[in-house]
């Protein structure tokens, strides 16, 4: 690489490295605000942040950046980059395109909307009411709309929608979900009727036994030492808090963790536990050789999920985890499992049973909660409903589709935080991972075909190995669908996610 080249591109990293850091920086604030803030707070908090979004664009849209890579990209010498170097390249690029096209006023407007949006949907979901959320959640719609159109002829997607799922899911488009999303539909609703039918049903009353939360946060520790993820000892880069919603936030050496705490069922924080761990778990172990680059960030929020989904579902929900596990979970919990079996606990744990609530679902059902909310999201942004509306079309697709009744609107359209948040696009990535967690299971069964009696012994090494060198140090190298197919040799398919469902669920429940 000749010397222009070479200080352009190091300059350009440099001021990459400084977003970078900002960013984390939010993030962590982002924390405080949910788990350790006073609530006189929110008003400062939300200038605060609005301050640093302010900051953070105009950084991320100097008109420096732009010479930068016009430089490198017209540079006769740039075929001489790197695999990782064009890869920066074209990821800042991206980036700097899609931020220059957005208005400051409305990027810093959004930001402070969505602090004002989440601090009032945690009042509305108290006080179980939709109609205080509405006007706040009307104007934080507004704004992403805005966005989005602005982002869609940049992108250059076929919708507004399309954008916002590019931003979480890179080249991901509503097409391509759907067709995908409606295979998967139908193999669950055809799998959930044989459960529902079998005579096999588990004793689900272990699971409300009641386990004080000071022993569950004990509990919580050794999940996360058995997993790999160190939240105890000196040199500790994670911590569990308590929040009302569980979430992951942080960047390779400072990645925390959120649980909620239910004395009368366990089982939520165990779950919520090992589904953010998994989280943690990619995050903190990224290339260290890209650390503060592009290609140093995780692949996409699909393959985030894919991680998350693998620990809690196909790892923590497996016997074989539990063989090791028990035994520590009725030790720490004493006396309250002692005389739950092996067989009796896993296949309390795999109850299947539709639900209303989201984090709370089966396997099986899981992504049907998922499947209603991209339907929704994806006609809200075509401007075929209003935020008004989303209450009753909300509870009439959980009647159709699930066939259960909400009683209100906390367990109802507001039992998550993600609209309130200006997450729009992102529900369908919690069901994008499940697919490729099917694919990566595959993949991973085959190089290792004893990972389960591996795992029955409590040893998870080669496991995290495998996945640490296919998926966490790949980065943000190749886009998702690209990563998928050079790992598991498959375009996006549901087929091997229902085949690891349809052979458990077949053990479990006896057909």
């Amino acid at each position: 690489m000749t010397s222009e080249i070479r200080s352009a591109y190091k300059k350009l990293l440099a001021r990459t490295k400084d977003l970078i850091l900002l960013s984390s920086a939010q993030s962590i604030i982002n924390w405080d605000m949910e788990t350790k803030m006073p609530p006189k707070a929110v008003d400062q908090r939300s200038q605060q942040l609005a301050l640093l979004s302010r900051i953070t664009y105009k950084m991320s849209t100097a008109p420096e950046i732009g010479k930068l890579l016009n430089t490198i990209l017209t540079s006769p010498q740039h075929d001489t980059l790197s695999e990782v170097e064009k890869r920066n390249i074209y990821l800042i690029k991206k980036s700097y395109d899609e931020q220059t096209a957005l208005p400051e006023k409305l990027v810093v407007e959004t930001v402070k909307q969505r602090a004002i949006t989440v601090n009032t949907w945690k009042k509305a979901k108290k006080q179980k009411n939709f109609r205080i959320l509405k006007p706040e959640l009307e104007k934080l719609v507004a704004l992403n709309k805005q966005a989005a159109k602005i982002l869609m002829q940049v992108k250059k997607t076929n919708t507004p929608y399309d954008a916002l799922l590019d931003s979480y899911e890179s080249k991901m488009t509503a097409n391509t979900i759907a067709i995908t999303f409606n295979d998967l539909r139908q193999g669950l609703t055809a799998l959930l009727e044989k459960i529902q039918n079998s005579y096999d049903q588990p004793d689900t009353s272990i699971l409300q036994i009641r386990i004080p939360v000071e022993k569950q946060r004990k509990i919580a520790q050794e999940l996360t030492q058995t997993l790999g993820y160190d939240t105890a000892s000196p040199v500790a880069g994670g911590r569990i808090d308590e929040t009302e919603h569980p979430f992951t936030s942080g960047y390779y050496d400072d990645v925390r963790v959120t649980t909620h705490y239910h004395p009368d069922n366990y089982a939520s924080a165990i779950f919520s536990v090992l589904h953010e761990t998994g989280h943690a778990i990619y995050e903190q172990n990224l290339n260290p050789d890209w650390k503060y680059q592009p290609a140093g960030s995780p692949c996409s929020f699909g393959t985030h999920e894919s991680q998350s989904r693998l620990y809690e579902n196909i790892i923590g929900r497996s016997e074989e985890f539990w063989a090791h596990m028990l035994p520590k979970l009725k030790q720490i919990s004493a006396p309250a499992l002692a005389e739950v079996s092996l067989s009796q606990f896993v296949h309390a744990l795999n109850k299947v049973q539709p639900l209303k609530i989201r984090i709370e679902a089966d396997e099986v059902t899981y992504n049907l909660h998922v499947i209603i909310r991209f339907q929704i999201e994806k006609d809200l942004f075509a401007d075929k409903i209003k935020v008004n509306e989303l209450p009753e079309i909300w509870n009439q697709k959980y009647k159709k589709q699930l066939g259960v009744n909400v009683e209100d609107d906390s367990e109802g359209v507001m039992q998550d935080t993600h609209w309130a948040s200006g997450l729009y696009g992102y529900f369908p990535t919690y069901t994008l991972g499940n697919i490729y967690s099917g694919q990566l299971l595959a993949a991973l069964a085959k190089d290792i075909p004893d990972w389960r009696s591996q795992l029955a012994q409590g040893n998870l090494e080669d496991i995290r190995v495998w996945l640490n060198k296919n998926v966490h140090c790949q980065g943000a190298l190749h886009d998702p669908a690209e990563l998928m197919k050079r790992v598991t040799g498959r375009e996006l398919d549901a087929e091997p996610y229902l085949k690891y469902l349809r052979e458990k669920y077949g053990r479990l429940y006896g057909f």
